[in-house]
């Protein structure tokens, strides 16, 4: 059974950084796309950031210029920096691995909270 899971959450204030953190078991972790995905209360899931197999990235819009996501095969974790975190911010963030093939894997998430 392949497991994922996210690290790194947790409180910050306003204008301050976290990393999170996402690990895979799986071995097809190189060639798939992983991407992170945010929910707020309310609203939909929403794409961070994803980069692909051969590297190439994507932001949502509201993090870019912000948020750097990277990945290292070989340790088969994914990684998300986050810089000048706002209160829109605050969310679970949710690690997904795969998803156009037939492997699409969720973490189970980790609350980020950005208050003073």
């Amino acid at each position: 059974q392949v497991q994922v899971a996210e690290s790194g959450g947790g409180l910050v204030q306003p204008g301050g950084r976290l990393t999170l953190s996402c690990s895979c078991s799986g071995s097809f972790f190189e060639v798939v796309t992983v991407a992170w995905y945010r929910q707020v209360l309310g609203r939909p899931r929403e794409l961070v950031a994803e980069i692909t197999r051969r590297g190439t990235i994507n932001y949502g819009g509201a993090v870019k210029g912000r948020f750097t996501i990277s990945r290292d095969n070989a340790k088969s974790t994914v990684a998300l920096q986050m810089n000048s975190l706002n209160p829109e911010d605050t969310g679970v963030y949710y690690c997904r691995i795969g998803g156009a093939g037939p492997w699409d894997y969720w973490g189970q998430g980790t609350q980020v909270t950005v208050s003073s």
